[in-house]
């Protein structure tokens, strides 16, 4: 198995997605790379809105990347309907491709809108934006209390500009103004970067 940078596996996975026309953004430790601080992750996190007519092509397109691949269909079938995840295995690297299901909330319609392209490498690949890669952080937390959580708001805060109005809103629609004070935190921030 071939020890392979992510982001060369993320292009080949967008270069599908774009071919079979399903929208995505990217999430989790690979949108940290761009928005906050670079750390190690194991996987890649990709959002996507799938219709049941878009399974069998795009399991038949991953099977393509590597004939060692794995990746079931009713696995794709039971996510669609449960609006939960499925993996692939890259056979060349080793790498797991978590596909979240898009789902009809709010929420995430409001992360597909707000998606934001961002050149890797002279491809456009969409990924979630800062605010939204906060705020499911801070749901994440809330379920798991994993500090890599919070230390991956804290390290976007120190990186990026963030609009402030948006994220005080949804943190108390989603419920999550107790996780983490973002604004304070946010705060903190901007003093350190004062001295």
């Amino acid at each position: 198995m071939q020890n392979q940078d992510p982001k060369n596996l993320l292009l080949q996975i967008v270069g599908i997605l774009e071919k079979l026309n399903i929208s995505y953004f990217v999430t989790g430790g690979i949108a940290v790379l761009i928005w906050g601080r670079p750390r190690f992750t194991a996987d890649i996190d990709i959002v996507v809105e799938v219709r049941e007519k878009d399974l069998f092509p795009l399991k038949s397109a991953l099977k393509d990347l590597s004939s060692f691949g794995y990746i079931e269909l009713d696995a794709m079938k039971d996510a669609l309907h449960q609006n939960s995840e499925f993996n692939y295995i890259d056979g060349n690297t080793g790498m797991k491709v978590d596909f979240w299901i898009l789902k009809n909330s709010k929420f995430d319609q409001l992360r597909l809108k707000r998606r934001q392209v961002k050149n890797i490498f002279g491809s456009d690949i969409y990924f979630t934006s800062a605010e939204d890669l906060i705020l499911i952080k801070l749901q994440w937390f809330k379920e798991s209390e994993s500090s890599r959580q919070k230390e991956d708001i804290i390290s976007i805060l120190k990186i990026t500009s963030i609009d402030e109005a948006y994220i005080e809103k949804m943190i108390k629609e989603l419920d999550v103004a107790k996780e983490l004070d973002v604004a304070e935190v946010w705060k903190q921030v901007k003093e350190e970067y004062k001295k």
